[in-house]
């Protein structure tokens, strides 16, 4: 699973997104790209799923994951009481901001790099489209 190999501090505060990204919002690598619509965590677990899903709906294709899960997020166990710290880290996720493009497919044509899209976008906490590559 993605996550840091090490980070400074164990455990992070929850901050809040704002604005519209201004970095990784073109497509770069690829012919098309997904792109997030709106804020949001993408966890760890989703994105892989995602990368799965594109490799088994377009297996011809080169992709690319534009994001990576720097952010731990903790939760204390159910049923405890207030007080006694903050509780043990459950899972790593990548803080998207609207615009930013998530993965990246080239070599397929439109419609195989559609029906991969949509198989991910299934999964997605976050509302995303389909891009394609601006040349110019």
């Amino acid at each position: 699973m993605l996550m840091p190999k090490r980070t400074k501090w164990r455990k992070q505060m929850r901050g809040r997104i704002r604005g519209e990204a201004t970095r990784g919002n073109e497509v770069a690598f690829g012919e098309f790209g997904l792109q997030a619509l709106e804020p949001g965590w993408v966890p760890a677990r989703v994105i892989e799923a995602g990368r799965i899903a594109i490799s088994r709906n377009a297996p011809e294709a080169k992709s690319w994951i534009r994001i990576f899960p720097h952010k731990s997020v903790s939760k204390k166990p159910a049923e405890t009481r207030q007080g006694t710290g903050k509780g043990d880290v459950e899972f790593w996720c990548a803080v998207v901001k609207p615009g930013t493009i998530i993965y990246e497919v080239d070599g397929v044509t439109e419609d195989v790099a559609k029906r991969a899209f949509n198989r991910v976008a299934h999964k997605f906490p976050v509302k995303v489209r389909l891009v394609r590559r601006r040349h110019g």
